[in-house]
């Protein structure tokens, strides 16, 4: 592919390199990160640190942001450039010209188990050893891949892919263009047991799971039924591996939840909300719009819009940086405070004998 159709087909940078440059028109075979650069490949530059890279890349060519210092530097080395506020952004649909996640071609290979009740779309793809059960629904165009089990009465929106393995419990309900990977189980049984004079007694978890459009699940992630009512996902949100979201979670829309983050049952994220690994959210937590957790973050509490939260128990991300400065200085601060304690008990006993 030329970079000139790259630029065309891109359709997002602000300038290019072939305005001043239009026979500077490398072949462009693949993609690289710039720091493991090869010829032919087009990477992408965004903050400082990787700046210097352009002095030494062997990319043909870069995505570069609106930076007429950057661009300079491209040219003295003869390398092609698109220039664009938002270059990462601009990176990844690159990427996407030259590559695209494996699909099954559309068919039922013969090892599939599909109830006769199912009805099953145009153009689906269902691969070896899945199971589809009683009235579960297929939209056009989803691909399920080997031993994907789909239990009665789901439904799975159009253009969704179903990973391999991963497991779609009764009555749940997926929108259209999601993805669920590897090992995932959306609509397992939620938490749910009752304290009696013999002991625990389970709630059964006749409730559902809600996945709207464009969600993506990670691996072995579980989102968990509730005894009744829902549990929701918002559309375009992210799910990243070992995510647990509890029963009733209601998720709004564009939250992004990274590896091994635990919401309880009942929490509330807005759109927006961004939480980092293992994170942990406490039962019928509200989280505020926009609102921003740092990794093992621990939310007992609900937290307002726009906030950005640190540390167990979590607090605003100032109060943690001057808390964290004092830890690191505590052993020093117990000398002194034992000294000054010596200190004030001497005063103390000289002071005793003055008075008499």
């Amino acid at each position: 592919m030329k970079f000139s159709d790259i630029v065309e087909q891109l359709g997002m940078a602000e300038t290019s390199s072939l305005e001043a440059q239009p026979n500077l028109d490398p072949a462009i075979v693949g993609v690289t990160a710039i720091q493991d650069s090869l010829p032919d490949t087009i990477s992408y530059v965004e903050g400082q640190q990787f700046a210097p890279y352009i002095q030494t890349t062997a990319n043909a060519a870069l995505v570069l942001p609106v930076d007429e210092a950057l661009q300079a530097q491209a040219d003295a080395q003869g390398i092609a450039w698109i220039s664009t506020q938002q270059p990462r952004l601009g990176f990844a649909r690159v990427i996407a010209l030259f590559y695209q996640p494996f699909q099954l071609s559309p068919g039922i290979h013969p090892t599939a188990i599909i109830d006769p009740t199912a009805t099953i779309g145009k153009n689906v793809a269902i691969g070896p050893y899945a199971t589809i059960q009683a009235n579960v629904t297929i939209g056009d165009n989803v691909c399920i891949h080997p031993q994907v089990v789909i239990y009665p009465e789901a439904q799975i929106g159009a253009g969704t892919t179903l990973h391999a393995s991963c497991i779609i419990h009764e009555r749940a309900q997926i929108g259209e263009r999601c993805v669920i990977h590897a090992g995932a189980v959306i609509g397992s049984e939620g938490f749910g047991f009752v304290p009696t004079a013999q002991g625990w007694e389970k709630m059964h978890q006749s409730g559902i799971v809600v996945l709207e459009d464009q969600v993506e699940i990670g691996c072995n992630t579980a989102v968990d039924r509730p005894a009744v009512g829902e549990t929701r996902i918002g559309h375009n949100s992210k799910l990243d591996n070992l995510v647990h979201v509890a029963h009733n979670c209601q998720l709004a829309d564009n939250c992004v939840l990274a590896a091994q983050v635990g919401l309880a049952g009942g929490v509330e994220l807005d759109s927006l909300v961004v939480l980092g690994g293992q994170v942990g959210v406490a039962n019928n937590a509200k989280i505020g719009k926009g609102a921003q957790a740092g990794s093992k973050a621990g939310l007992h509490s609900s937290v307002p819009a726009g906030s950005v939260m640190m540390g167990t128990p979590a607090s605003p991300y100032r109060t943690y940086l001057k808390s964290s400065a004092i830890y690191n200085r505590l052993p020093e601060m117990h000398r002194t405070l034992k000294h000054l304690q010596k200190q004030v008990a001497d005063l103390e006993q000289r002071l005793g004998q003055i008075d008499k």
